[in-house]
């Protein structure tokens, strides 16, 4: 196997918080900051571990091609570098145009956008959009199209009426022992059907606040029925790792908090970002789950498989959360070749969401009875961990609802009528039961 030493990030082991000791390099939140975490000190001390011998971070055949036509000055190792990725995302229409071949709707949806929900895609994950193609499923997540401009009834800005579980600024508050706790509100790919695209990617309220942070964490610290912490955004693995340190430090300090969880999508868009470093300072704050946002078996590329198969060794409970998207995963043969490629990489399929009736989102949203034939083509057509739950997120509030095919069609006498994967009916005693 090819080898060569971890890059800087990856020999500099996480030490004890960021206030009390050092690191080397700058301590940031973005790697684009100039300063460190606001707060803390500047670091006095420098930690640094010998140089280990490590498998390289894994790059497709079809990711060096990319490389060498649009960033012929990059090097592998700047390529693999995540904050090398971050800087250089593709974020204005000359840019993307160069790599593909946009469309007359695509050009002029770019060019109309104004603030919130901005274009951006790491190059990373440009390089797996058909630059041929504008309907290609991957292609049609990033980039924006006329579409997002039509407003249709019963769209909302906020659709799951979050902001009225907040009960402080960047945290829901709505299931009896859990929140959902907005860290950030940067992302380094905007999918466009983004449920929070009202917040995501632009500075503000939304950006990377430590006094909102504090407050959030003082309300968990006075609320004791809250047992389980859900980091969100935007995405929190764009957090530096002393960023997520100092959360994950303060957060496993309070004694009713038992279960800690981040969301995100950095494993598919950033791969690059699941250093042996992150993994390191992960594993730290067990129990900690990941959920991971999957949308196409298309993304099911090596570097992701090398970047889930790292979290997954590192201890980290891996599930998918999924959207399902017209036109990009609402056909059975594609959904049941994305869990069944998920559990090939150690991620378990968890939930498939029906999409949120954000505005401009028409165009993505499927019927909720094309979701349903979808879990019924997979349920007994293949293994129980392949099949998700599907949900609807209760617009207004009403939280997460699972909707399953109708599998009890009725009763004779005493006996429950079910039908099962085939849609042949059987009977089973129930004599105590009630009518359904």
């Amino acid at each position: 196997m090819e080898r060569e030493i971890l890059f800087a990030e990856d020999v500099e082991p996480p030490g004890r918080l960021a206030h009390e000791i050092g690191f080397a390099g700058p301590a940031r939140v973005f790697p684009s900051d100039s300063s460190i975490l606001p707060g803390v000190e500047k670091p006095t001390r420098v930690l640094v571990e010998p140089a280990r011998w490590m498998p390289r971070f894994v790059v497709s055949a079809r990711c060096r091609s990319f490389r060498r036509r649009f960033f012929p000055d990059a090097t592998a190792a700047e390529w693999s570098d995540w904050r090398w990725q971050l800087r250089n995302r593709i974020v204005d229409i000359d840019t993307l145009g160069r790599m593909i071949r946009l469309s007359e709707d695509e050009r002029g949806a770019i060019v109309r956008h104004e603030g919130s929900l901005p274009l951006a895609i790491t190059p990373y994950y440009a390089s797996l959009l058909d630059a041929g193609d504008p309907l290609q499923p991957l292609r049609r997540t990033v980039v924006p199209v006329g579409a997002e401009d039509v407003r249709t009834d019963g769209e909302a800005e906020d659709p799951l009426g979050e902001d009225c579980d907040s009960p402080v600024p960047g945290l829901v508050h709505r299931y009896p022992d859990r929140v959902l706790f907005l860290v950030t509100g940067f992302c380094s790919t905007y999918c466009r059907y983004c449920t929070r695209s009202r917040m995501v990617g632009h500075g503000g309220q939304h950006g990377v606040d430590v006094a909102r942070w504090e407050r959030a964490i003082a309300y968990i610290e006075a609320t004791p029925s809250v047992r389980d912490v859900l980091l969100s955004g935007g995405d929190p693995l764009t957090l530096s790792d002393e960023g997520l340190m100092w959360l994950l430090s303060r957060l496993r300090r309070i004694a009713h908090v038992e279960f800690l969880r981040i969301g995100t999508k950095a494993p598919v868009v950033l791969p690059q970002r699941i250093t042996v470093g992150l993994t390191r300072v992960l594993k730290r704050f067990h129990p900690l789950w990941m959920s991971i946002h999957f949308t196409h078996p298309d993304e099911l590329t090596p570097e992701v498989a090398q970047a889930c198969g790292r979290l997954a060794d590192a201890g980290i409970p891996l599930g998918s959360q999924t959207v399902l998207l017209g036109g990009v995963n609402d056909d059975l043969d594609t959904m049941r070749r994305l869990v069944h490629g998920l559990l090939r990489i150690r991620v378990k399929p968890y939930y498939l969401y029906q999409c949120d009736p954000i505005v401009g989102s028409s165009h993505f949203r499927t019927s909720v009875s094309r979701g349903l034939e979808m879990i019924g083509g997979l349920r007994g057509h293949t293994t129980g961990y392949a099949v998700p739950t599907y949900v609807i997120d209760a617009p207004g509030g009403g939280g997460k609802v699972p909707l399953l095919p109708e599998y009890v069609v009725g009763r004779d006498g005493d006996d429950l009528l079910i039908k099962n994967y085939k849609g042949s009916i059987y009977q089973y005693p129930d004599p105590n039961g009630a009518p359904p």
